[in-house]
């Protein structure tokens, strides 16, 4: 059931002037307290229904009606799914984007998972959804805009979770997208070329956070491997010294990727994480179509880009001892998060208006990735954490234990931030930009991400 936030007079309409930043937050959180229950609603109503990334289009159209309801001008079907408003401030001044994300996981064992498909929110996003459009309801609704300098865009964005790759490859192929990531595409798309800064919050339970709250250093980017082993068959009893075992090289290019483990530096953060998507056909056939898939991971672009080129050589030498073939194809996945550190701080002052110092977590690098980075090595980026869930991030035991703290308290703080970015002017957004220039321009990304995407054909028989 969408959220109709035109039920009910507005607060306290700004007639022009200013209005004290104090002031402003406490408008804008009562505001969003009104309407606390209609925000769980939508989140839980999406929690109940979760789809995959490239395909969240009922999610879309409830983010979609419930910007509508506030008389927003919205544009539907960016990179697929993504839902995008943009509203102006008072006064000229930088754009502030507040994100949230519109897809799931594959959790099929999880008690809320869609028993056709196996996706499952399991990773917040529902609740970051919520956030996104509390944090429109409150300074909409409020009526503090005109006080403000700039303007506010809120986006639904696809396709954060990096799975389904075989489907996301097909839309690729057929000239959907470009990128397999969400936020990747709406670079391409030019969808944030009218966004300077760009912030959202993160769910997270008591087995990833100490405290209620908090913002993590950086977090680990990574490309994405898939390889296809392929060997002959014959008769795994009868005549298996006919065939050439692609099974058998798939478990030497595994032994190769783990004996590289100690060569990757700590201070890289590498994470490698293969599976075996296809093992073999029939049991008494000597398998000749054996597939991996894996992230390489990393703190680093050098660092991922060492580790993956180890990983490559693994794979390589499956094939050659076997004398098999391998297909590596390797996939631009997400770059490092750095979170801004003014942004960090100006997000940390707010919570602490609501709960004490003790209750923040500083939590370093982070070895997960985000394609939050993408957005972070072209602006000014914020990706912190909230509580209110419980159990394990992508796991079957996830959930949200306290609805108040995982879907009210984050639309406050994402709305306060934006009071604090452009309020007076909007000095505090101007200052950041002025200082904090991103690693790359929009060109330069593109030009990386595109220049990782590569494949190879690599013949072990050919090298005997």
């Amino acid at each position: 059931m969408p959220l109709d936030v035109r039920q009910g007079p507005l607060l306290i309409e700004v007639k022009g002037g200013t209005v004290d930043k104090a002031e402003m937050k406490r408008r804008v959180c009562a505001e969003i307290d009104r309407r606390a229950d209609l925000l769980i609603q939508v989140g839980q109503d999406i929690y109940h229904d979760p789809e995959l990334g490239f395909k969240e289009h009922r999610t879309a159209k409830i983010a979609a009606e419930v910007l509508q309801s506030l008389d927003l001008s919205v544009q539907t079907g960016l990179a697929v799914t993504g839902v995008k408003t943009v509203v102006d401030c008072g006064s000229a001044g930088p754009t502030v984007a507040v994100l949230g994300e519109l897809d799931s996981l594959l959790v099929p064992d999880h008690p809320a998972a869609n028993p056709e498909t196996g996706a499952a929110h399991c990773c917040g996003h529902n609740a970051q959804i919520a956030t996104m459009l509390g944090a429109a309801v409150g300074l909409v609704g409020s009526g503090v805009l005109p006080s403000l300098s700039g303007r506010v865009a809120f986006f639904a964005v696809p396709a954060e979770e990096y799975v389904e790759i075989e489907y996301r490859n097909e839309l690729r192929r057929q000239g959907v997208i470009e990128f397999l990531g969400g936020k990747s595409e709406l670079i391409a798309r030019g969808a944030f070329d009218d966004v300077d800064m760009a912030m959202m919050v993160h769910g997270a339970s008591a087995q990833s956070l100490k405290g209620k709250a908090g913002v993590s250093a950086s977090n680990n980017g990574f490309v994405g491997k898939q390889a296809r082993f392929i060997g002959k068959a014959a008769h795994a009893g009868g005549a298996p010294d006919k065939g050439i075992n692609a099974l058998y090289a798939a478990h030497v290019a595994l032994a190769a990727i783990n004996a590289q483990r100690e060569t990757f530096r700590d201070e890289d953060a590498i994470r490698v994480h293969p599976i075996i998507t296809r093992g073999g056909d029939l049991v008494n056939v000597i398998p000749s179509d054996v597939r991996l898939e894996s992230y390489v991971r990393g703190k680093t672009i050098e660092g991922i880009e060492s580790a993956s080129q180890k990983v490559d050589r693994a794979l390589r030498a499956g094939a050659l001892a076997l004398g098999a073939k391998v297909e590596i194809t390797t996939l631009p996945g997400y770059l490092p998060l750095i979170n801004n550190r003014a942004m960090a701080d100006a997000f940390k002052g707010n919570f602490l208006e609501f709960y004490p110092e003790s209750e923040w977590e500083e939590t370093g690098h982070r070895s997960g990735s985000t394609d939050m980075g993408d957005i972070a090595h072209i602006m000014p980026a914020l990706h912190p954490y909230v509580g209110g869930f419980k159990g394990t991030a992508h796991g079957a035991d996830w959930g949200i234990e306290d609805p108040e703290m995982a879907y009210i308290l984050p639309a406050k703080l994402m709305a306060m931030t934006v009071i604090d970015l452009l309020a007076d002017g909007a000095t505090l957004a101007k200052e950041i930009l002025d200082r904090d220039k991103p690693p790359m321009t929009k060109d330069e990304y593109l030009a990386f991400m595109r220049r990782i995407a590569r494949e190879e054909v690599f013949d072990g028989a050919s090298e005997e």
